[in-house]
């Protein structure tokens, strides 16, 4: 297929959202479009497969949400753009190592638009600006299929990130996009991310799909 449909979904509670991502996941076939959703969550730990218990440090009032995708802890709140990549892995003709390197280097392009240099590292995926991390990669791949996918952070508390070892590591700096240029409208950068995705993963074309997630929970 050469067209993704994507869907802008604002603020969606993040089991809604998950729910919603195993179904479609479960229940498509091999005629089924593939699928970008960009969305906000309410604040939220999730916990990936391998994930170990001490790298939740004090989570206090926010949520702990043990999860499918990959990796370990991490954090998401309002002010995090967070992008699912509801893809036919096998039908695009790429692995998992250059799905990652693919959505990196999407969220690199990104930066650099806005004159910020960043870089991914091949022992810990995500991408960081002088050493800290900007934006997390989770991924699961089923049947062939990928659903979870990333999250930037655009202009949002960063506190919980410090309740936490970020991925597992201790200590992991934390930035974003606010603190880096200024104020900024998320909604802007959902715009750019999409394009430079869509770009990055090799589709022609992209649909703007209307309508919430309902379908699938």
């Amino acid at each position: 297929m050469t067209e993704v449909g994507v869907r802008e979904l604002g603020q969606i509670e993040y089991r809604t959202a998950w729910q919603a991502m195993q179904h479609f996941t479960n229940t498509r076939d091999a005629d089924s479009g593939d699928e970008i959703w960009l969305l906000q969550h309410p604040p939220v730990f999730t916990q990936g497969q391998a994930g170990k218990a001490e790298h939740l440090l004090f989570p206090g009032e926010i949520p702990v949400v043990q999860v499918d995708r990959g990796g370990q802890v991490t954090y998401h709140g309002p002010g995090q753009l967070v992008g699912y990549l509801l893809l036919d892995v096998r039908r695009l003709g790429i692995g998992v190592r250059e799905l990652v390197n693919r959505i990196e280097q999407s969220l690199i392009d990104l930066l650099a638009g806005y004159g910020i240099e960043a870089a991914a590292k091949p022992d810990a995926p995500g991408v960081y600006v002088n050493g800290a991390k900007i934006a997390s990669l989770g991924l699961r791949i089923r049947n062939g299929r990928s659903f979870h996918g990333l999250a930037l952070n655009v202009d949002m508390d960063l506190e919980p990130f410090r309740r936490i070892n970020p991925c597992g590591y201790a200590g992991l700096p934390m930035t974003q996009l606010r603190d880096l240029i200024g104020p900024i409208d998320i909604s802007e950068v959902a715009d750019r991310l999409r394009d430079h995705l869509v770009r990055q993963l090799g589709y022609a074309q992209q649909k703007t799909l209307a309508g919430g997630i309902e379908a699938y929970e």
